[in-house]
């Protein structure tokens, strides 16, 4: 059985994580990112800007998702995190995931008006690998679940 430990590893291993959004006439739009900065629970930080399409979509509509693979020779994996997405203007939880390099990208520094952070929530997910899918549930416990409890 898919385990909340097993999931973490598998994310954390990963280099690129694609992210989806809903534009305003309904429509899926994907982008690829960088991993997380910071995980917590079922929580996922990463750094944008401010002005981004993307930015500006979930600001409209929450609804988002996240999508890890892992392409072997013989394997592939994949794990799809569904839930929302917040765009987050706090000036500690910016500080706490900025990077040294991140000045390339913000001039202004951790305090530029355009560097925010997405903060994904997953509530639920589906994994593949061997021809074989499973959906399950993050349980705000810290629990995987094949069930809503």
């Amino acid at each position: 059985m898919l385990t909340r430990e097993y999931i973490m590893k598998f994310i954390q291993k990963q280099k690129t994580v694609f992210i989806g959004s809903v534009d305003e006439e309904g429509f899926p739009n994907m982008k690829a990112m960088f991993t997380p900065r910071k995980m917590e629970g079922n929580c996922f930080y990463f750094s944008t800007n401010t002005s981004s399409m993307r930015s500006q979509q979930f600001m409209k509509n929450p609804k988002a998702c996240i999508y890890f693979y892992n392409r072997g020779r013989f394997k592939y994996e994949g794990i799809m995190l569904t839930g929302t997405m917040e765009v987050l203007q706090d000036n500690d939880i910016k500080q706490e995931i900025w990077c040294t390099g991140d000045t390339m990208y913000y001039k202004q520094g951790v305090t530029d008006p355009d560097y925010c952070v997405l903060k994904f929530t997953a509530r639920k997910g589906r994994y593949y690998s061997a021809l074989k899918s499973e959906n399950f549930y993050m349980e705000d416990s810290g629990r995987v679940s094949e069930e809503r409890a």
